[in-house]
């Protein structure tokens, strides 16, 4: 009698696990933004896709897909010279926002957010999520003509 009790209470312990894990898994998805409110999702750590192609013109919207906050922002030296700086807040250069996100959490993106931007120079772009770039998450926008 007491193996039956013991195997309900494991049947029922490893069923509540499991329908955790299938949750948290739906979370870390390959292609966050499959619903087309986006191009590019962020996860915990990474942008998805961390390259992307768009042509002269297009705009790229940057959806926050996790609980973390995020930043997107371009490495001012790893764009083409004549393409504006882009990060989420408007900030006019890399230091700006570095100096906005430490001093205020400046160009956060909360759970949800978005951020767009038009590229209209070909070439391109090195961009990373300010927070966790010491985790490497970084991302590249290719612009062709």
């Amino acid at each position: 009698m007491h193996r039956r009790v013991y195997l309900a209470a494991v049947g029922t312990a490893a069923s509540a696990g499991l329908a955790g894990c299938s949750s948290a898994l739906s979370v870390i998805e390959s292609d966050p933004c499959s619903g087309g409110d986006c191009h590019i999702g962020m996860n915990r750590t990474e942008f998805l896709p961390a390259t992307y192609e768009v042509s002269v013109g297009d705009t790229v919207v940057w959806k926050n897909t996790s609980e973390a906050d995020h930043t997107v922002t371009a490495y001012g030296e790893l764009i083409p010279d004549d393409a504006a700086y882009f990060a989420s807040g408007g900030f006019e250069d890399q230091d700006s926002a570095y100096n906005a996100w430490h001093g205020e959490r400046g160009g956060r993106l909360g759970s949800r957010e978005t951020y767009e931007h038009t590229f209209d120079v070909p070439g391109t772009y090195e961009y990373f999520c300010i927070p966790h770039e010491r985790g490497n998450m970084t991302g590249e926008i290719v612009v062709t003509e």
